[in-house]
């Protein structure tokens, strides 16, 4: 690059840190401003959904400090910075701390809660963890005064809500989980599948309410047996008082600053094979991202990102790098059953199959074989995840 002008990163997150990264390998001289609306520490997002287990607190979820990752990649870090405009033709953007030049611009903004209205007034205790403040928050809330078995409810029993109900039961706190699917997981598991991770989570102590979701949540008055709870009123007429409800209805890409400067956005930021968006000089990766390269997917997972930033990297530096996804399974953190998966394309026609059994009477692996009888992905559960470099040799190229 010529261009006095750094390269900004927007988003301190494992797309944004990473993406500084593999750039400092190739160019250790062009100056790169790493711009983030939190402090900057790194951390490992997935590690928020099963820290109660291991008993790590906020603090120690921090694997490197802010301040030695600008000094390990030699960055200028403006932390609790809001970007709040993009300004393509001028190459510039707007943030809550003046206005920065670019030379180029990644976007590494991620992905926001998915909330879902719901009444009663106590409708904003509702929390989400999506993010280490998150998460310190409802630490505190539940490890505060008094000390007593807690009870949270989870709305939605897909893959993060499942790992924080496991996380959560293990830890000895009362779970319950309201969804309004049919089992845990089901949008990407085999029904036998979820049958399996609905026991185990069971036999834990977890409390499912399936074909339900949440209506009211409401303060309990001073005065009754339940006082200083959440009186949680679910659509199949069940009430649960409980001391936290976290939202884990699921994640939506962060698209609002690229709309707002005219860039294609869909369910992500566009982005073509090289991670370019629509705009030059513009590009994306991590959460907020639809990879044309990967059939117009969002692909919210640690693999695909460090993949994306590897390829974003080389083309920064100089050289046009397209990003090539391998199969690349998911491990689903719930020790109660563990399982890995590796989901086929959406909208692939094709069915799940039971190949070999487990234990008696049940399947520990499966296979999605498509119409034309090739496999596209594969799930495994309990001791059967150990198969994981096998099954991904079957799937299909």
């Amino acid at each position: 690059m010529t261009s006095t002008d750094p390269l900004i990163i927007i988003g301190a997150g494992l797309a944004g840190w990473t993406t500084a990264r593999e750039f400092r390998k190739l160019d250790s001289t062009t100056p790169v401003l790493l711009i983030t609306a939190d402090s900057g520490h790194f951390y490992a997002k997935p590690s928020l959904s099963n820290a109660f287990a291991q008993k790590r607190t906020p603090e120690q979820l921090v694997s490197t400090p802010a301040a030695k990752m600008v000094e390990t990649q030699n960055v200028t870090l403006l932390a609790n910075t809001r970007a709040l405009a993009i300004h393509p033709a001028t190459r510039s953007i707007t943030t809550s701390k003046g206005e920065f030049r670019y030379s180029q611009l990644v976007l590494a903004t991620g992905a926001q809660p998915i909330r879902v209205p719901v009444a009663g007034d106590a409708a904003d205790a509702v929390q989400s963890v999506n993010s280490l403040d998150d998460f310190a928050r409802f630490h505190t809330q539940l490890t505060g005064e008094p000390q007593r078995q807690k009870h949270v409810l989870i709305m939605g029993a897909g893959l993060i809500g499942c790992e924080f109900a496991n996380d959560l039961v293990a830890s000895g706190y009362a779970v319950t989980v309201a969804d309004p699917s049919s089992g845990p997981i089901a949008a990407l598991l085999p029904v036998e599948a979820s049958t399996q991770l609905r026991e185990a989570l069971a036999d834990l102590g977890v409390r499912w309410h399936f074909g339900a979701t949440v209506k009211a949540v409401n303060t309990v008055a001073s005065g009754s047996s339940s006082a200083g709870h959440l009186r949680v009123e679910l659509s199949n007429g069940q009430l649960a008082f409980v001391d936290a409800v976290l939202s884990a209805i699921g994640l939506r890409a962060d698209t609002s600053l690229a709309q707002a400067a005219g860039l294609n956005c869909e369910r992500g930021v566009v982005v073509d094979a090289a991670l370019q968006t629509s705009a030059e000089h513009i590009y994306a990766l991590g959460d907020s991202a639809q990879y044309t390269s990967a059939g117009g997917r969002t692909l919210p997972y640690v693999m695909p990102i460090m993949n994306a930033a590897k390829a974003l990297a080389a083309t920064l530096a100089g050289t046009r790098t397209e990003v090539a996804f391998p199969l690349m399974p998911v491990a689903i953190k719930t020790p109660a059953l563990p399982i890995v998966v590796a989901a086929p394309a959406p909208g692939t026609p094709g069915e799940w199959r039971s190949v070999e059994p487990g234990e008696p009477g049940e399947s520990g692996v499966w296979q999605f074989i498509d119409a034309q009888g090739q496999q596209r992905g594969f799930v495994l559960t309990g001791k059967q995840t150990t198969r994981r470099a096998e099954q991904a040799k079957l799937v299909a190229a």
